[in-house]
């Protein structure tokens, strides 16, 4: 349909009659332009950083001299993490499994194994890691990697027993191939199984030590390809690991045993030690225990050495945790873990194997945690990690994130959140100390707030893209704890986690906050610097027994059923219903009738004593109705200088005077609206009686269990049991959401308590109990919904909720002059109300009066659920509503000096017109369809914009640019956009992120300054930023990973070793696996691929003399992309190029393997 444009109308009028003397009629200057600077140049989208524990790991290296430690995961993906606050993500983009790591030392480079049977050469020199060599096996799968310190040879041992060789600077493969039936015994009759382990002797490059998943290891001369020893045990192998003197190495296996061999007596093990098994005093071997999945053997020049292996426990120790054992001398340590071990490493002093390795501390990676021990403390204390990794504590059930927030925020929470940090770690630095900070100049603070599912919130600072923890509050903490498992709360809401955070607000200037829990709880918050004890938790219980009638659109009805036109607000409004629609209140606390007059929760009796940081100021908690649970919250919004918490569910909203402590209004949706409901509500028969049952039915969504413990309380928990069309089993996430936000859910009920159990005898507490209002009983049938996206479909929605509030003072009446405070409420069914309130001029005045709200009627309906809402002033600029500046309420001297009542924005100037005219403000509206923008007073439409009709919007936010403020959308159908305000002309549109579970659409969010993010698992957070001036800065913010470090130098060999022959002996492993040598191995074997990481990765590829050519050479051909354009020009660049490569071959045949002394 064709949009109305009143400016054109107006300006035509204006050219017709010029000399008319009529003055313009008000809330008509929405035809006066509004500079917009916002253009699309404006906008760029792209990730940033990444933040968390990573994601189901699978493997993990080090990199002794860097100190960089990567860690692969079983999606594909690589973090890379260094000193505090340098981290680093990239992915595989085949997404298979990591298997395996290997750190080419001070190269600044790493070598990936994937379960894909490829591998992959990164390099990390510079800020975005990128893939430089791929080779991928066409016929044997990869097991094992191993790159000797300092050698450019790179090892793959394979499931089928074989080994090859690749040249890691230009990922070729070698013809040299240890083939296992040459490796084992000839007599032989059984395949070894896959190579579980390759290393070469410490003492002798020549020696490759290869071990056998069946048992056996094998002592390999590369130089005559034959294998010198072959050692047999009967059990399977899990590890092997070398004494730096490379006369001896141990073995662990399946059966719980560590094996130690002399190299030169391949009969039988030297030993044979079971580290917790139990010894038969008969002399028989002990019990079989737990494989252990790997040891490590360290040694140290001044005492006994280190023997670090994980697992080996009994088989009696049934439920014990994961443990890693630490045997040291005569002493043996068994340190339990939170999370089963995926891997660990040992660090060292030295990368060089021949040498002492003198540990200092074991890295231990495991499913959930990384966790670090100090060797060299007595009883090996852990390290305090620096990284945000405690994200996933507990599973993340809401976020918010806050850009450009008060300088003075971030230092004041982390004052109260650094008494909260546990003793004991051990005194010494982070050991994983590489890399440098980013250099950006981006400065403003962020903070990202998190809510769990046991009740906590964690505040982050997120100021120049890192993350750390800054405090951390415990909401459950106001409720009672269970003694036992007959006191466990049970809500009849959801089935665990009954304080998981469903919806938090915060107000940064006066550091008031607010949540929502999944118990129907609303719990207020003020910070004070003082550690206070509160005898009595101040508690208003609210009573919201309203059930909507079936909805009907204005458009598919007939004559409208009349409503009771509701009354004014008073400090508890009650609306009188016809007697069609009303029903008896049955409220009763017998053990033998409905549960009534009961919150889900009990709140503490005891004094309750409170830590500096957030302080409880206010717990409201819905009742239990006639044997129905209360409906959990969809809406919540505070306002500091009106004193305000407004909480909108199913059934109505309530709004609470958080300073006196009472409940000034609690209506029903279809109040609100009163003689101008758009919608024809039919009577509903009253429901039949229901017996009580201790049961709960959630809906199935099909979902893995591990991922609905994730899920938000607001989509998987608040679902009940629902009637849903057949077809709907294949439904997208994104259907499912939608169905969601707009089902009835079907009322379950619980077991009946006794009187004594829910009474609430709570001498000088504070509870308000509205009075028992009629119950509109709903039908028993529960219904589906359409899957279309027309607006009938839509608006013939069986629920209307609430599902959107917001404060501001605005012009809010038709008419109206000076602007006034207001209450905007948006619903499910696109309809946006206002409520004026009216507040006392004066705090004095305030504390003893309470604001009063009225009924200001429907302003305007949009398709879909009404998502955020903004005003405007005049100008364009976003009107802030008005906040109380932050006082210690624990501090009276404080309190009564400073002016902490409501601060404003300026006063924007007149946008013209007749002198005494009032003012034009906008407000702004997005559904999950459309935007429009609204004119005030007049309450006129002046721009409108349908942002999506195959899809839906999830979460929409007003947001403030560097030039200007637009509005930032996020459908479900992946695309991110941006409409300018407040002509909604759209700045951008990506195709970011297809909407693949539902935890992206519960917990991505906006900031101002074009800043975004989600939980990408639910360990991690991905940031990302549609801006195009952050991402111009987006290198100068990263951090780098690499850093010149001299590599220490290798140990001496001493006059008398040198002299006999008894040191180290190097291997030149080119004249053995070179092309010249070896020959060409087969082109079926594997296929290389070179990497995306194109011309710039090659700077990183080598060192030495090699790495210098061809950066050389690199250098060369970027100048010739950027000069030549032509194609002989190129052509012959590239001729040079080709040329200066066969010279580099040369030299570096020429000066291969020597040192520097030698050249």
């Amino acid at each position: 349909m064709k949009k109305f444009n009143i400016r054109k109308v107006l300006d035509g009028l204006t050219n017709v009659s010029s000399s008319s003397s009529a003055s313009p009629q008000p809330g008509n200057r929405e035809n006066d332009t509004i500079q917009e600077n916002l253009q699309s140049e404006h906008f760029q989208l792209c990730k940033t950083v990444r933040h968390g524990f990573p994601y189901q790991p699978s493997a993990m290296a080090f990199d002794a001299v860097q100190k960089i430690l990567a860690i692969g995961t079983q999606s594909g993906a690589l973090r890379l993490f260094g000193r505090a606050g340098v981290e680093c993500y990239c992915q595989h983009e085949s997404g298979s499994a990591v298997i395996a790591l290997q750190f080419l030392i001070n190269e600044g480079a790493l070598v990936s194994a994937l379960a894909d049977d490829s591998i992959h050469l990164w390099n990390l020199r510079q800020k975005l890691p990128a893939v430089l060599h791929s080779l991928k096996f066409n016929r044997e799968r990869i097991t094992f990697l191993h790159l000797p310190f300092q050698s450019k040879w790179l090892y793959v041992g394979t499931e089928r027993g074989n080994i090859h060789m690749v040249n890691v600077e230009s990922f070729t493969l070698s013809g040299y191939v240890i083939m296992w039936n040459k490796a084992i015994e000839l007599s032989s009759k059984t395949h070894p199984g896959p190579v579980v382990h390759i290393s070469d002797n410490p003492m002798d490059e020549g020696k490759l030590l290869i071990g056998f998943e069946c048992g056996i290891v094998v002592l390999w001369d590369l130089r005559t390809k034959k294998a010198d020893y072959r050692y047999t045990y009967d059990e399977a192998i899990h590890s092997v690991a070398w004494h730096h003197e490379g006369k001896q190495f141990i073995c662990s296996h399946s059966d719980g045993t560590l094996t130690i061999w002399n190299i030169r007596v391949p009969a039988k093990p030297a030993q044979i030690i079971t580290p917790h098994g139990k010894h038969p005093k008969d002399g028989k071997k002990p019990e079989p225990c737990k494989p252990i999945l790997k040891v490590e053997y360290k040694t140290t020049r001044a005492g006994d050495p280190f023997m670090v292996l994980s697992g080996g426990l009994s088989y009696d120790t049934v439920g014990r945790r994961a443990c890693l054992t630490v045997m040291h001398g005569k002493s043996t340590a068994v340190l339990e873990m939170d999370y089963p071990i995926v891997d660990f490493l040992t660090l060292c002093e030295t990368p060089y194997p021949n040498d002492f390795q003198e540990p200092y501390a074991v890295v231990i990676l495991l499913e959930k945690d990384l966790v670090v021990i100090d060797l060299a403390q007595i009883g090996y204390p852990i390290f305090e990690n620096p990284y945000p990794l405690t994200l996933h504590e507990s599973p993340v059930t809401c976020c918010e994130y806050f850009a450009d927030c008060p300088a003075e925020l971030i230092p004041a929470l982390y004052s109260v959140g650094s008494r909260q940090k546990r003793q004991g770690y051990s005194k010494k630095e982070w050991p994983v100390s590489g890399g440098n900070w980013g250099q950006g100049t981006q400065s403003y603070p962020e903070i990202i707030i998190t809510g769990h599912a046991d009740g906590s919130i964690k505040f982050w600072d997120a100021s120049a893209i890192m993350l750390q923890v800054l405090y951390k509050l415990k909401t459950a903490k106001v409720f009672e704890k269970a003694r036992n498992k007959e006191d466990k709360p049970s809500t009849d809401i959801v089935d665990e986690d009954p304080f998981a955070i469903q919806i938090l607000t915060w107000c940064p200037e006066s550091r008031m906050l607010c949540v929502a829990g999944v118990s129907a709880h609303v719990i207020i918050y003020r910070f004070s610097k003082q550690e206070v004890t509160t005898e009595v938790v101040q508690l208003l219980e609210v009573r919201m027994p309203y059930e909507l009638n079936d909805v009907d659109s204005p458009e598919a009805a007939g004559e409208q059923t009349p409503a009771v036109s509701t009354p004014g607000a008073t400090s508890s409004p009650q609306s009188a219903l016809p007697p069609a629609q009303t029903h008896p209140s049955t409220s009763s606390n017998s053990s033998d009738g409905p549960r009534d007059n009961v919150p889900c929760l009990k709140v503490r009796c005891s004094p309750l004593k409170q830590s500096p940081g957030y302080q409880v100021d206010l717990v409201v908690q819905l009742l239990w109705v006639s044997g129905e649970p209360p409906q959990q919250i969809t809406s919540l919004a505070l306002n500091s200088a009106y004193g305000l918490v407004v909480f909108g569910n199913f059934n109505g909203l309530a709004v609470v005077d958080y300073f006196q402590k009472t409940l000034l209004m609690n209506v029903g949706v279809q109040e609100l609206y009163g003689l101008a409901d758009p919608f024809q509500r039919q009577p509903r028969s009253p429901r039949k009686a229901r017996q009580p049952s201790g049961g709960v039915c959630d809906v199935n969504d099909g979902s893995n269990a591990s991922e609905d413990r994730c899920k938000s309380p607001t989509s998987a928990k608040m679902s009940r049991k629902l009637v849903t069309v057949p077809d709907q089993k294949h439904e997208t996430v994104a259907e499912r959401i939608h169905r969601r936000r707009s089902l009835q859910p079907k009322k379950r009920v619980c077991g009946v308590r006794s009187a004594a159990q829910v009474s609430r005898n709570r001498a000088g507490s504070s509870i308000v109990r509205t009075p028992s209002a009629p119950d509109l009983y709903a039908k028993d049938s529960s219904f589906s919904r359409s899957r279309s996206s027309s607006v009938t479909s839509l608006e013939r929605e069986s629920r209307e909720i609430i599902s959107s509030f917001h404060f501001s003072e605005t012009l809010s009446r038709k008419g109206e002059a000076m602007p006034g405070p207001s209450l905007w409420v948006g619903t499910s069914q696109g309809s946006m109300l206002v409520l004026p309130l009216t507040v006392p001029a004066s705090s004095e005045l305030r504390m003893q009066q309470a604001p009063a709200v009225s009924f200001g009627g429907v302003v305007t309906r949009l398709k879909g659920g009404i998502l955020s809402m903004a005003t405007l002033d005049s100008a364009g600029t976003p009107l802030l509503p008005p906040y109380e500046l932050w006082y210690d309420p624990n501090l009276p001297d404080e309190r009564e000096e400073k002016d902490r009542w409501k601060r404003r924005r300026p006063a924007s100037p007149p946008s013209g017109g007749q002198e005494g005219a009032p003012d034009t403000h906008y407000v702004v509206l997005c559904s999950e369809k459309q935007a429009e923008v609204i004119v005030l007073p007049a309450q006129t439409s002046a721009f409108k914009h349908n942002i999506t009709e195959a899809s839906f919007v999830l979460r929409a936010d007003v947001v403030q640019m560097n030039t200007g403020c637009c509005i930032a959308c996020f459908c479900a159908n992946g695309h991110i956009m941006a409409l300018s305000l407040p002509s909604l002309r759209p700045l951008l549109d990506v195709n970011y992120l297809p909407l693949t579970d539902m935890r992206i659409a519960r917990t991505f969010c906006f900031s101002n300054l074009g800043q975004a993010l989600y939980l990408t698992s639910p360990t991690e957070i991905q940031r990302l930023t549609y801006s195009q001036e952050t991402c111009d800065n987006l290198q100068e913010m990263l951090c780098e990973l690499f850093t010149p470090v001299e590599t220490p130098e290798a140990p001496n060999r001493g006059f008398f070793k040198g002299l006999f022959g008894g040191g180290a002996q190097s291997l030149d492993r080119e004249d053995l696996f070179g092309e010249t040598a070896a020959g060409k191995a087969s082109r079926s074997l594997a296929q290389h691929i070179p990497g995306p990481g194109g011309m710039e990765g090659m700077k990183g590829a080598a060192s030495g003399i090699v790495g210098d050519l061809a950066r050389t050479r690199m250098a060369l051909d970027e100048r010739g992309q950027k000069l030549g354009e032509l194609d002989e020009r190129t052509a012959a660049m590239m001729a040079s190029a080709d040329s200066f490569s066969k010279h580099a071959h040369d030299m570096m045949l020429k000066y291969k393997d020597k040192k520097w002394y030698q050249l």
